[in-house]
């Protein structure tokens, strides 16, 4: 017992030794920053020939963020409709190309490179110079025709996200590289018999995608949705980081209102990251464990089992 109890605290140890690098790198630059942005949000700061002046007013600036900057609560709101609308498109977008890529094909590691390749390429310099250029709209796509579709049946503070999502839908499809290969990491894992099984049992494709498939997905569902909302809420695009980082140069507001709207924003996300989270979260009565702790019968086994009751019965 002595001898396994050394031979635990010295893989602790070694344990320990090796992540020491990462503990002390994310101390300095994740955990002392969050400590000092917080601090400055509790804080008017004026520079000054001689350094910067703190003053201490505690809360005012949150308060102020949601009292007096009007721009952050309507960038806000855009930014949360916009999300909203975008996850679905490039999850739904990242899911299909995947199972179209697991797919026995030619060239197959061609084209993931050709759909991974805009995540490598398109940084924010050059997502910006593509948008402005118009390079990232579909030209075949009436922008104006749409707009007034939108206009007769939706509100508008719904039309301007929905025209915007069809304005840059090249950029939002460009975002779903890392989340292909995710989708086809994940079917690769699926085990072959299963849909043997489902195939032998009748088993349509359509049946096979919703019945195996798509459940045992759902923990990859999850992390691209997390992946894409993170994404989404760091893009150079977002108008909300912009704001955040001319508020803080400004003469008038400086590094503590930015900082304070800069947690505000990180609330937010970590609030959307969340509801997320409990969407898509397995619910503790599953498909596979009934609420007696025994194994439910799969669609395909009710399925054989009703045919061999009709078949006794006619026999």
């Amino acid at each position: 017992m002595k001898r396994r109890k050394n031979l635990k605290n010295r893989k602790a140890k070694y344990g320990l030794f090796f992540i020491l690098p990462w503990l002390i790198g994310f101390i300095i630059f994740v955990i002392w920053p969050l400590i000092q942005s917080f601090y400055f949000s509790m804080n008017v700061i004026r520079m000054r020939p001689t350094g910067r002046v703190f003053n201490f007013v505690g809360f005012s600036n949150y308060q102020n963020v949601w009292l007096k900057d009007m721009l952050f609560v309507q960038e806000l709101i855009s930014f949360l409709v916009s999300t909203l609308l975008r996850i679905p498109v490039i999850v739904v977008f990242s899911l299909m190309i995947a199972l179209l890529l697991n797919q026995k094909i030619q060239f197959k590691g061609t084209f993931r490179t050709i759909f991974f390749l805009p995540v490598v390429v398109a940084s924010g310099p050059i997502m910006n110079q593509l948008i402005t250029q118009g390079a990232t709209s579909i030209p075949m796509i009436n922008q104006g025709a749409i707009n007034t579709i939108l206009n007769t049946f939706l509100p508008i503070w719904l039309v301007n996200p929905i025209s915007d999502l069809f304005s840059q839908i090249i950029v939002v499809l460009w975002y779903s590289g890392v989340q292909i290969l995710i989708f086809i990491a994940g079917l690769q894992k699926v085990d072959r018999s299963l849909y043997e099984a489902a195939k032998i049992d009748g088993g349509s494709a359509w049946e096979c995608f919703w019945k195996i498939t798509l459940p045992i997905l759902k923990p990859m569902i999850f992390l691209n949705a997390i992946y894409t909302l993170i994404t989404l809420a760091n893009s150079g695009q977002n108008n909300i980081i912009n704001l955040i980082y001319s508020n803080m140069f400004s003469a008038t507001r400086g590094y503590g209102f930015a900082s304070a709207m800069a947690w505000m924003y990180a609330i937010v996300v970590l609030t959307i990251l969340g509801i997320i989270g409990l969407l898509l979260k397995d619910s503790p009565n599953s498909t596979y464990v009934s609420k007696k702790n025994k194994p439910q019968q799969s669609f395909f086994q009710k399925l054989k089992l009703k045919r061999g009751v009709s078949d006794a019965r006619k026999s």
